[in-house]
């Protein structure tokens, strides 16, 4: 059954409370430090003082001045965030009291709030195995608060994964240079040949700062002893008959996401992603601020 507009809006109030709060007391100092500006733009030039750089001295007003005279600068802070929001069947998975669309819901408003903070500009792109909806980059309370709107009920054309397609989007779209954080599971797998995505992701942190929330479902890292049950590919619509009560199909299913595990995180470090790793009913705080301390 549909939700109702009162319901929607309730739940779009309940995380605007718990989210703000968060990026009001913790995050909106530790974003300001992780995540640069543009650069260093002029604002004035003074006299100057002990200790100024010289290299900073404005020799066309110190021979008017007849006296030295340096430039100031500030940091550029103004930022586009970019929050690249995976709506692929996967995120409707999870066994705590949220699924994977709650987790990435509640820390995409978290650096949506964190970044408004900062005056910056926040846009979002939904993607599936291909770009569902675009929202470009605004400032404001309002804008955000309709990206939350949209996080929780937005309804994908497709229920599969690709990352490679968003990723070619962005370079394209945004042509300055913006902080893109992809939350998503990364499962876009190109069989033993690892993550299908490293090529399109080397393209877009070489023109962005790209970031990667990788959310999972503790579940997914290991099958249970419930005997014959039948799973369903939440992507695909596959389903299959297992026997979970045999020990070597547990051990071959736990090896084969160990090995799915280490070989996006791999991919990450090749491309020089800087990322964080947050089950579903983590305490996603902890991870956010471990994140921002890379940085």
């Amino acid at each position: 059954m549909a939700e109702s507009e009162s319901d929607i809006l309730k739940q779009v109030r309940k995380i605007e409370i718990k989210t703000r709060g968060l990026s009001n007391d913790l995050f909106a100092g530790r974003y300001h430090s992780a995540f640069k500006g543009r650069g260093m733009a002029f604002r004035e030039v003074r006299e100057y003082s002990v200790g100024d750089d010289v290299r900073d001295i404005d020799w066309n007003v110190t021979a008017r001045h007849r006296s030295p005279y340096v430039k100031v600068y500030e940091e550029e802070r103004e930022l586009t965030m970019m929050l690249m929001v995976d709506v692929s069947g996967s995120r409707n998975f999870g066994t705590t009291d949220k699924l994977k669309k709650g987790m990435i819901t509640e820390i995409a408003a978290v650096l949506a709030f964190s970044a408004s903070q900062n005056n910056d500009k926040v846009g979002c792109l939904f993607f599936s195995d291909r770009v569902e909806k675009f929202i470009p980059p605004k400032k404001g309370r309002s804008h955000i608060l309709m990206i939350i709107r949209e996080l929780l009920e937005f309804q994908p054309q497709s229920r599969l994964t690709s990352l490679s397609e968003p990723l070619r989007y962005l370079s394209n779209a945004l042509k300055k240079r913006c902080t893109a954080f992809v939350l998503s599971d990364f499962l876009d797998m190109d069989g033993e040949r690892g993550p299908a995505y490293e090529d399109a992701l080397k393209i877009a942190s070489g023109k962005h700062d790209v970031v990667g929330v990788r959310i999972y479902d503790r579940r997914e890292t290991e099958m249970p002893d419930v005997g014959i049950v039948e799973l369903q590919d939440a992507e695909s619509g596959r389903k299959l008959w297992v026997d979970t009560s045999s020990a070597a199909i547990r051990e071959r299913y736990r090896r084969n996401w160990a090995a799915t595990s280490e070989a996006i995180d791999r991919t990450l470090k090749r491309c020089r992603i800087d990322s964080v790793t947050v089950a579903t009913g983590e305490d996603y705080v902890k991870q956010l601020i471990k994140l921002f301390k890379l940085r």
